[in-house]
């Protein structure tokens, strides 16, 4: 594990050597990462997993973990450039599932040119543009994830394009493997979609985003999603996330009638002081037709407080869940409802 690292932390560095061929072009090398872990306590004492956790990467019980250590170059010359984003570790492990067993991860790996002003293509592995989270600890407020999140996609490897349609507007489109998949030989191949737009004074910011086609030989899957964003003043803002994805499979020929799973989570932000912060995230996340096998819905609300020192940022977090069926276990019985105290470090350089 430290000789990956090790090598990974050399092969990014060596990029920061890298000259321009012409002169006349200015280039530029960023060097950036981060590092985070915490402690989860379920009130219901799960003695087995899932613990009572059916979200992504805080999957433990009384216990002290590591979440990832991720190491980022960009580097920029001229109308190319581009980004290698490694993760290591248990969170970057459950980011690239379909890649068994490996605790280190490719998170970004992508080309960019820039024919115009006003176009960008991208080639290469990418970070979803689905959803309000992401798999960064340090660009989210809340250290726990929402169902939103682990249930959406969480990356795309592929071929994009995004368009400058006025100073306020772009819209992206894009060709990729099914999501998830870095490799995907002979697998049908995926739309992607994105419509991002602000007000006048860039209070308000909206984010429609889609992917659809065949996800593999037998299944199709098509997901809607909407992000806004709300800065109502520089103390206090909104966020809210809307999706719905649907699922349809292919039986001897025959395509079965679609089934989906929806949900949505708004997000309070308040920032009384330098240094000091509370995010509360109230979510419902409904799969009552037993798409992802829940067979229920489930609410959701988290309480988090940053306290930011320096690079450093600490956050205390309260999360509760209740549940239209008894999923969460407590001793030997299953119950409706459950609860759990996190504590989590954070720091991003």
């Amino acid at each position: 594990m430290r000789k990956k690292i090790l090598i990974a932390i050399l092969l990014l560095s060596s990029a920061a050597n890298i000259s321009a061929q012409d002169s006349s072009k200015v280039s530029s090398i960023k060097i950036s990462g981060s590092v985070d872990a915490y402690y989860r306590y379920d009130f219901n004492n799960p003695k087995s997993a899932p613990y009572n956790n059916f979200t992504n990467f805080t999957n433990s019980q009384n216990s002290f973990e590591l979440g990832m250590v991720s190491i980022k170059a960009e580097h920029n010359i001229g109308k190319v450039g581009m980004i290698a984003d490694l993760g290591f570790g248990k969170r970057a492990q459950e980011f690239s599932y379909n890649d068994a067993g490996s605790s280190m991860a490719i998170k970004q790996l992508f080309v960019t040119w820039s024919p115009s002003s006003k176009v960008k293509l991208t080639l290469g592995s990418w970070a979803t543009h689905i959803g309000y989270e992401s798999v960064d600890a340090f660009l989210n407020r809340n250290y726990s994830m929402s169902y939103l999140f682990s249930y959406g996609p969480f990356f795309h490897t592929g071929l994009k394009a995004e368009f400058l349609l006025n100073a306020k507007t772009t819209l992206m489109l894009g060709i990729a493997n099914p999501s998830d998949l870095k490799q995907a030989s002979n697998l049908p191949k995926m739309i992607l979609g994105q419509l991002t737009t602000a007000s006048k004074d860039d209070k308000l910011k909206a984010y429609l985003n889609y992917q659809g086609g065949k996800n593999n030989d037998s299944g199709r899957l098509y997901q809607a999603d909407l992000v806004l964003n709300y800065g109502i003043t520089e103390k206090f803002s909104l966020g809210f996330n809307g999706t719905i994805q649907s699922r349809q499979n292919n039986n001897l020929g025959k395509w079965q009638s679609a089934k989906n799973w929806y949900g949505s989570a708004l997000y309070a932000n308040a920032d009384p002081k330098k240094g000091l912060g509370f995010t509360l995230r109230a979510e419902y996340f409904n799969d009552k037709k037993n798409v992802l096998g829940f067979d229920a819905d489930i609410f959701e609300t988290t309480f988090s407080t940053n306290i930011k020192i320096d690079n450093l940022t600490i956050i205390p977090e309260f999360r509760f869940e209740n549940a239209s069926r008894k999923i969460y276990s407590k001793q030997n019985d299953f119950i409706n409802s459950t609860g759990n105290f996190l504590l989590a470090a954070v720091y991003k350089f």
